[in-house]
């Protein structure tokens, strides 16, 4: 079964990017050190799982990194399996 993509908001005051799905929320947690958006936890809890949400979390904090000029250091081990997966169109962000 094909899922809509989830619209994804960024909470900037508290570092996190976020969406609800079936009233469940899912997010990314990053800090901002020196130019870096270290990316700390993505958390998809399993109500909503195996629909590609964390990856979109991830995506979106890329996205946004690239947009503010920003590297990115993805501490979270999901975070790193899928910049290396995607290492072709996210490498240059990675410091």
């Amino acid at each position: 079964m094909t899922h809509p993509a989830p619209a994804i908001h960024h909470d900037a005051a508290n570092c996190r990017f976020a969406t609800t799905v079936e009233g469940v929320i899912a997010h990314l947690d990053y800090e901002v050190e020196a130019g870096v958006l270290v990316i700390t936890h993505t958390i998809v809890p399993a109500a909503i799982g195996g629909r590609g949400i964390a990856g979109q979390l991830v995506q979106a904090a890329f996205d946004h990194a690239r947009r503010c000029g920003l590297k990115v250091r993805p501490e979270c081990s999901y975070a790193d399996v899928w910049a290396r997966r995607h290492h072709e169109t996210v490498g240059d962000l990675l410091g």
